[in-house]
């Protein structure tokens, strides 16, 4: 009995080491996410979030949340922390293409206190809203119009 139980443990802690590094790796890749790199990069220079929490900044690479590449939507967030306090940077963006653009960046403070959106302030610096148009872009649609089946015939049940 004693043995299982020294199996059992043994087990358990390679499972919980395996987890833990899991977890880890992914958090380090999403905090590579060009995002998260925007988002850190405003969030330790913004004014406003350093007048709440202090400077220096430090932000986690813990990061929760999910990239879809498929669909080309983002809703991630990480811990800033301060010296005079903390709170949860969010952020929401969408892929154009190749580019990520940030749709939504939001800095919630852990005393519950008034967030602040960090979109406005990050397009006015950087004067991106979106990732860029490029009008001179060439179109996936066809260059000619399909035509319509010249003769469409709908039969209708009878007695009704």
């Amino acid at each position: 009995m004693r043995r299982l139980k020294t199996r059992l443990c043994i087990c358990y802690g390679i499972f919980t080491v395996l987890l833990c590094m899991a977890a880890v790796s992914g958090c380090h890749r999403l905090s590579q996410h060009p995002l998260v790199v925007v988002a850190v990069e405003e969030v330790t220079n913004n004014a406003r979030v350093i007048a709440v929490i202090g400077k220096p900044i430090a932000c986690s690479s813990a990061i929760t949340g999910r990239p879809n590449e498929t669909d080309g939507i983002a809703a991630l967030q990480f811990q800033a922390t301060g010296t005079k306090g903390s709170g949860l940077v969010v952020i929401e963006g969408k892929k154009l293409g190749t580019d990520w653009g940030i749709t939504l960046l939001e800095f919630r403070p852990a005393d519950n206190a008034e967030r602040l959106s960090l979109t406005t302030d990050f397009e006015n610096h950087t004067g991106i809203d979106t990732p860029k148009f490029d009008p001179a872009a060439t179109s996936n649609a066809p260059s000619q119009p399909i035509a319509p089946p010249s003769d469409i015939e709908i039969t209708l049940p009878t007695g009704l």
